[in-house]
Formats: C-alpha cells, structure tokens, sequence
C-alpha cells in the first residue's frame, strides 16, 4: 500500500525510458497486484522486450471502464535538470519533479493508490487497468492489449485516457504519422551544375512544399477552432545530406510529421505532398534517370480521436467532475486507438501537457489529489446500479 506520492516516487525510480525495456516497472506494478489479489496478464511485445499490462479489479461484466496510461517516458538527455530526474524531488513549492510525475506516471501512481479502497468495495462493474508501453514513439504498444481487451473481457463502457489534461475532459485529438523522405539525386562538381541534380535543392523544394500544404488547408477553411492550432500541421523536424560544399550532393534526407484533424485524416493531408513529390521526380529524371524521391512511414498513423460517439464516457467525467467544458489537442495520445476499436474515449488526468517532456519536470501536488478525488468517486460510481 501507499499514497500516490510515495508510488510515484517508486515508479519515476524506474527509469522506463522508452529506448529501454519497462519489464523492471511492469514487475513492480505486478507485485503491488498480487498484494491486492488482483489479476492481470502480460501482452509483450515480440521480442519480449516490453510489455503491457492487462488488469481487471471487479466482476467480469460489460459496462466497466478502462483506466489507460503509458509507462515509457522521454529521454533526459542534454536537458538542464536541476535535480535528479529519475528521483522524485519534493522543494517544498507544491510539486513534485521528476522525469515522467506528469507525462504520466502521475496517473498511473493514482490509480495504483486507490487500488486498496478498490478491492474492498462491491464493485458491479469492473475497473481495468491498461498499462501500454511505447507510446512515446508511436503508441506501439497499445494496438495488441487493447485487440486482447476486446477478445477477453466484456465490452467496457468507457476508457479514460490520463493523459495530463489539468483534469479537464478532452474530446478530441489530432492524429499522427512520422515520415521519412530520401531524395537520390546525381552527384557532380558544384562547378558544373547543368550536369548534376542536387538532393540537397530538390528536398527544399519537398520541404517548402510541405509548408505551403499547411497554408492551404488553413486557407480552404479546413479548421477547428476547438484546437489551439485550428488546421493540420505538417512540420520537418530533421534534415541531413551532402558530402562536401563543393559536391552536389547525391543523398538528402529529411523527417516530417502530419498532425491531421480527426476529420481530415492522413490520407487526405498527404495525397497533396504525393502529388507533388511524384511530378517533380518525373520531372528531374529528364535530366537524371538516377533522380528517385521516396517516402516512408517511420510509424503507424496513429489515429486522431474525433468527438463523436462518446456520450459514455464523457457522462461518466461528468458525473465525477462536475459539468465542465470539454476540450481538445494538438497532441496525440493512444485515445484515438481505443476509439477506432468502438469504445467511447475521452482523456482526462492529472497534470499540465506544458510540462510533458521538459527539464524539470513537475506536476502539481494539488492535481494528484484531485485525481485521486475522481479516482475515488469512480469507484463509488461503478458500486451503484
């Protein structure tokens, strides 16, 4: 047993960074499991590696609720902490610092905290725990618990995501899918430009594309004013290529990111970068049959989260937050993935999305108490008829 801060202090101890294994961190969520009599399974990844946790506190029924959250965090690396980030730091100001106390072992700390209260109510509906690993570089894990959630148990009612929301309910979220593209152009002395097709030039032309693509779907009126950036966006966060300044250089590369409205979709953003990308190409290879562009998913597209079908769960935050405006994000979360799968999503959980992934990491002592509040009523909630 123990209170949220003293279990968010264990888990932020294991550094699950999502470069690394999380097993150490699984194992101890087990063990604080099996004090409780609770049962949970595995879903590993292939190479057994990582791993979700699959747990169920109540009666095997429909119309329970899913509490959701990823144990894997950013790296640290380069960034100017003032304390250890993989020990939590308490100075005295009313929160508590450490790699991952927001973004979102906060979360899992409180639903592991109320565990004890859990088991000895009479629960009429179940409470499941989804402990995913890998969202941070893709939501990679979540597809395979969730495909064994709706396999082996009864269909939920609603799933929170406790994503940091300030616990404020969240309706909607952009998808994402992570591209790479690699242009292949024609190596030659930067003195004789007529004889070569640079790489470095055609991907600044596919990048200022990129760019123009986000203008136009802000131009066509293709918003939602619900999200601080009302369009999808489209960024190029990584470039390399080139030799030497004096060769023209025969490889370029360059990662990218779409950011869709749920009702855009991505198919729809990156058919116009496709279109593009493909004229340009025939295009140069009338100078260079060697001239190649070609893009790749670095990820699976990871679906947005659109408000619809989700009176359940946002009745359910309704009724133990008191009625509160709904919101939405530019972030993405694995909410959209248990949406595609039928349930009824929404996210909600402790702390500030300003904090996620920054050095000196913190969230508020007064958000965990109020997520410990919801979790609470939550089980009160789910021993009523």
């Amino acid at each position: 047993m123990g209170s949220a801060p003293l279990l968010l202090e264990t888990l932020i101890g294991h550094a699950s960074v999502s470069r690394d294994s999380n097993l150490e961190l699984i194992r101890f969520i087990e063990g604080y499991l099996d004090e409780f009599g609770v049962p949970y399974e595995r879903i590993e990844n292939d190479d057994g590696s990582k791993a979700n946790l699959l747990a169920r506190i109540g009666p095997a029924e429909a119309g329970g609720v899913v509490l959701s959250g990823h144990t894997d965090v950013v790296p640290v690396d380069g960034q100017p902490w003032t304390s250890d980030p993989f020990s939590l730091t308490d100075r005295g100001d009313g929160r508590l610092y450490g790699r991952g106390s927001c973004d979102m072992k906060g979360f899992i700390a409180c639903v592991l905290a109320q565990i004890p209260a859990w088991v000895e109510q009479p629960l009429e509906r179940p409470i499941y725990l989804a402990f995913s690993y890998d969202e941070e570089v893709g939501c990679l894990g979540a597809p395979r618990m969730i495909e064994r959630l709706m396999a082996g148990h009864p269909r939920p009612a609603a799933v929170i995501v406790g994503e940091p929301t300030l616990m404020a309910p969240v309706v909607a979220q952009k998808g994402i899918t992570n591209l790479r593209t690699t242009v292949t152009g024609c190596e030659a002395h930067s003195s004789q430009v007529n004889q070569g097709v640079s790489a470095i030039h055609v991907a600044a032309r596919l990048v200022t594309r990129i760019e123009d693509i986000m203008a136009e779907l802000r131009d066509e009126g293709r918003v939602d004013e619900a999200f601080n950036v009302a369009h999808s966006s489209l960024h190029v966060g990584k470039i390399q290529g080139g030799t030497a300044i004096n060769i023209m250089a025969r490889e370029c590369r360059f990662d990218w990111e779409i950011r869709h409205l749920p009702q855009d979709g991505f198919d729809e953003v990156y058919r116009r970068f496709e279109a593009f990308a493909s004229e340009l190409e025939r295009e140069l290879q009338g100078r260079s049959p060697r001239v190649a562009i070609r893009t790749e998913p670095l990820t699976e597209t990871v679906p947005g989260l659109a408000d619809r079908d989700n009176a359940e769960a946002v009745a359910l935050c309704h009724a133990l937050l008191g009625e509160r405006d709904s919101e939405a994000v530019a972030y993405a979360t694995e909410a959209g993935q248990f949406q595609r799968e039928g349930l009824a999503t929404v996210i909600c959980g402790p702390g500030s999305i300003a904090q996620a992934h920054q050095p000196d990491e913190y969230i508020e002592l007064s958000q965990l108490d109020a997520c410990m509040d919801f979790m609470q009523r939550l089980g009160d909630h789910l021993s009523q008829d």
